[in-house]
């Protein structure tokens, strides 16, 4: 029977379930002129679910129902950052929602179950708990995507994310059912990953193990969106409403990082030897075809997709170094992403308007001479995706290949380097577009007059060169985390 401190300790995920479903009720309820208003709500709901994430975060790590539910740092700093992230979703939504006449309860109740998803596979403790989370996340994710049913792309996006999402939920949903049967081997079965841990160096079916790990590797590369399992990223990225795009781009990785840190340290950490080559395999496709595909998009948002591969690969040269310090360079990583993706969404959301979607790098042609401080936002946004020092994306970078290099993968951090170059060349190119071409049409873009987006978005940008600048307590925050 659960008790009163499970409760406490799920407090922020009780919490969050209960408003989004009272945001239902009052959008089924509430007169078609007051509809607007739920989108302040939602966004205090956030802020208060950061709130309770920070106030009441205990000072060891704790379980809640059994062990099946962690609290920990790692917990913390990743749920923070995704409701925070989210929080700037809905602000940079607003405009673009109202004027395709999707302003309504169900976007905001979708992606607050989306969240809810995200901080229960952050927090997971069991195999089951893993499960859970990644598909409520990933089922309200399908919705989100084909929210907008009237227009021709994001329905076929969704069914493409539906079916490769369910087909690798089912090679992750067996591989857990195979390193399941392999902990029984030598002992009692669990689901728990921290027992699993300790049975994994006395199992008497190593084999069976490994294929479960494989099998697991390619659920986690789907979340990631790592090659080769990227295949659903630039057509969802591109096909998915705006706002839609920036949520998956940002806090979908926040929670894929989560998971692969809990299934592969926390449960399979006695076969990192197997793991890390695969992880780093992984980081070199994901580096190679991410880099070199997004050269020739014309179109923004699939540019970004094939981006936020490349993203990936470095991501996961944290995460193949398999310790402390690899983690924690990870980790940053994931924020620091979450960070710049937003803000380059932001701006396309921003330059966006009804019947104009603002997302072909052509449509930017000129705007420092229409919009210089929106022009300034989005050279931020591309110079810290790109890693130029000093921006916020130069030193996440750095310390991911620095624990490449500290976990004698030498080889791995060169490869690393040299796509970097690589990269340079597409985030230039928007930049140049930006600043040197001549506008088309002088009322191509129209830039929203949202007071809160503008503010927001003007921070968030500015952020990335902030925390360049002083990114030493966040780093410190994240090695904490991992008892650094």
């Amino acid at each position: 029977m659960p008790t009163l401190n499970d409760i406490l300790i799920m407090l922020p995920e009780f919490y969050l379930v209960a408003a989004a479903c009272l945001l239902l009720l009052l959008d089924a309820f509430v007169k078609p002129e007051q509809r607007p208003q739920l989108h302040w709500i939602a966004i205090a709901v956030l802020l208060v679910g950061i709130y309770l994430v920070v106030v009441g975060q205990p000072e060891q790590a704790v379980t809640a129902f059994g062990g099946m539910f962690v609290r920990d740092d790692v917990a913390e700093i990743l749920k923070v950052f995704a409701l925070g992230t989210t929080a700037m979703v809905f602000v940079y939504a607003r405009p673009y929602l109202i004027d395709r006449k999707l302003l309504g309860g169900e976007f905001y109740t979708l992606m607050i179950f989306a969240v809810i998803g995200i901080m229960l596979l952050v927090s997971a403790g069991n195999l089951v708990t893993v499960y859970l989370g990644l598909e409520l996340l990933s089922l309200s994710s399908y919705a989100l995507v084909a929210i907008n049913r009237d227009a021709k792309l994001p329905p076929e996006a969704a069914i493409k994310y539906f079916v490769l999402g369910a087909l690798a939920s089912g090679m992750l949903l067996y591989g857990m059912s195979m390193v399941y049967g392999a902990s029984g081997m030598g002992g009692r079965p669990t689901l728990d990953l921290a027992q699993l841990h300790h049975v994994m160096s006395y199992t008497t079916a190593p084999t069976l193990l490994l294929f479960g790990l494989i099998f697991m590797i390619v659920g986690i590369g789907f979340k990631l969106g790592a090659a080769p399992f990227h295949m659903w990223i630039p057509d969802v990225y591109q096909g998915a409403p705006t706002p839609v795009t920036t949520f998956i781009a940002s806090g979908s990785k926040l929670a894929a990082f989560g998971m692969a840190w809990r299934l592969l340290d926390g449960g399979l950490g006695d076969l990192s030897q197997h793991w890390q080559l695969m992880l780093a395999v992984l980081a070199v496709i994901s580096l190679a075809i991410g880099n070199l595909v997004a050269i020739v998009q014309t179109n923004l948002k699939r540019m970004l997709a094939y981006s936020t591969i490349s993203h990936m690969g470095y991501l996961l040269l944290g995460l193949s170094a398999a310790g402390p310090e690899g983690y924690a360079a990870a980790m940053f990583y994931a924020i620091c992403y979450a960070l710049m993706g937003v803000a380059a969404f932001g701006v396309i959301l921003a330059l966006s308007r009804a019947g104009f979607e603002c997302e072909e790098i052509a449509d930017f042609k000129g705007l420092n001479q229409k919009s210089p401080w929106m022009a300034f936002l989005m050279l931020l946004a591309m110079f810290s995706l790109a890693g130029v020092p000093p921006l916020f994306g130069f030193w996440a970078k750095v310390l991911v290949l620095e624990a490449a290099i500290h976990a004698n993968m030498l080889w791995l951090a060169i490869v690393g380097i040299v796509f970097a170059i690589i990269g340079l060349y597409y985030y230039l190119h928007v930049i140049k577009v930006m600043y040197f071409d001549k506008p088309v049409d002088g009322s191509s873009v129209s830039l929203q007059q949202d007071k809160p987006l503008r503010i927001v978005l003007s921070l968030n940008a500015l952020s990335l060169l902030a925390l360049g600048l002083y990114w030493g307590p966040l780093l410190g925050w994240c090695r904490r985390a991992f008892g650094l």
